[in-house]
């Protein structure tokens, strides 16, 4: 039994940020975790501002992320910082990952891991080498009716699978296909900060990453086409894949920004010999299961004929929604769990929640894909 709070720092999630609140909700909700640190902004003032608003000592308010790991190891132990959350735009990933892992320290860090598939090998090796946890933030896994999709895919209930459907729309960039004020000036559209890929790297990879998760499918080779339809924008606003599984399957996958009036419908379909199911994020607490007559049945999360690992990760009774930070706290809960045993220096366990590995996939999935987009060939295998 826990006998304290677990210490959390953070690097990023200042004043004005989406993803920080977030973080801090999810961490906080089952009273495992405080927050009692961080370097809240690249603007020493803005992060100092950001710690008065959270109420924290200001000696742990720090200018750089540097300066924070140096002072939280010249901390006691049992004062430090039990893990940090990094949640700074994707071109700061690695650098502070890297940093604090070698410094001792587990972190949870939101996705995409890195910029790159050679950083996210690297980045790979570290957390083998430094053996500590590392959990990146694919939040959308942390659903309980996902959960049951994986669980109903295991259990062989749907055949063999031969048809996967992911997609991922939002409308948020589709006024800047006229109207360009600030599209340019927008960190995701910036090469050198999110990277190769805005849409697909920030949409597309969540979609991958839930068929991943309930198919346990990888891409054997994919057919890709991206878009900018916002002018003069140097990065995709728009994504359309063709996918070849190794299974054999056949799959489309598509994430968009400029698909006017949609808000967050994540969405995947996978189908099999037996049956088929669905699942929608925005409205998350059903799965439909379906067979071939045409019966479709609705699971409803909070049911006691569910699997265990989506009874587990329900928190209120059935009829009661549940929704985004609950699932983003279920990741961070399994993260604890690992924190924990890292801390008291037992064997760190296997544990329900993306790790290091699905970062590197992520990648490999960013960069098949600006590889097949420029390339003149049909197909193009996933990258190694």
């Amino acid at each position: 039994m826990a006998t304290r709070k677990l210490k959390m720092g953070m690097v990023g999630g200042g004043i004005g940020a989406f993803i920080g609140p977030v973080h801090r909700m999810a961490a906080t909700l089952d009273n495992e975790a405080e927050l009692v640190a961080g370097c809240f902004s690249s603007d020493p003032k803005k992060s100092l501002a950001s710690g008065v608003m959270y109420h924290l000592n200001p000696a742990r308010v720090y200018k750089t992320y540097h300066e924070m790991i140096a002072r939280e190891r010249a901390l006691p132990d049992a004062e430090r910082i039990d893990f940090v959350s990094i949640v700074v735009p994707n071109s700061g990933h690695f650098a502070i990952a890297k940093a604090f892992l070698e410094a001792g320290f587990n972190v949870v860090c939101d996705k995409p891991m890195t910029v790159s598939l050679a950083q996210a090998k690297i980045l790979q090796q570290i957390v083998t080498k430094t053996n500590k946890v590392f959990v990146l933030t694919h939040n959308y896994t942390g659903y309980p009716m996902v959960k049951e999709a994986k669980a109903i895919v295991a259990s062989g209930k749907l055949g063999k699978i031969i048809k996967i459907v992911a997609e991922f729309p939002q409308g948020w960039l589709a006024k800047l296909i006229a109207n360009q004020e600030n599209a340019i000036g927008m960190w995701r559209m910036d090469p050198k900060i999110a990277g190769g890929s805005n849409c697909m790297g920030d949409l597309g990879t969540h979609a991958h990453n839930l068929v991943r998760y309930i198919t346990g499918l990888e891409i054997a080779e994919m057919c890709a086409d991206i878009t900018s339809f916002i002018p003069k924008a140097k990065l995709d606003d728009d994504g359309n894949l063709l996918v070849r599984y190794t299974n054999g399957a056949r799959g489309v996958l598509f994430a968009s920004q400029i698909s006017a009036g949609e808000e967050n419908p994540l969405a995947i379909h996978v189908y099999g010999t037996c049956g088929g199911i669905e699942w929608r994020q925005e409205d998350p607490n059903y799965l439909l299961v379906k067979d071939p007559a045409g019966t479709v049945t609705r699971y409803a999360r909070g049911n006691s004929n569910l699997c265990k690992a989506a009874q587990a990760n329900t928190r209120l009774p059935w009829g009661h929604p549940e929704g985004f930070i609950e699932a983003f706290a279920n990741i961070y809960r399994e993260a604890f769990h690992a924190i924990r045993c890292e801390r008291a220096d037992k064997k760190i366990p296997v544990i329900d929640a993306p790790g290091v590995e699905d970062g590197v996939a992520g990648l490999r999935f960013i960069e098949t894909i600006l590889a097949s987009a420029k390339s003149k060939a049909k197909w193009t295998k996933m990258k190694k």
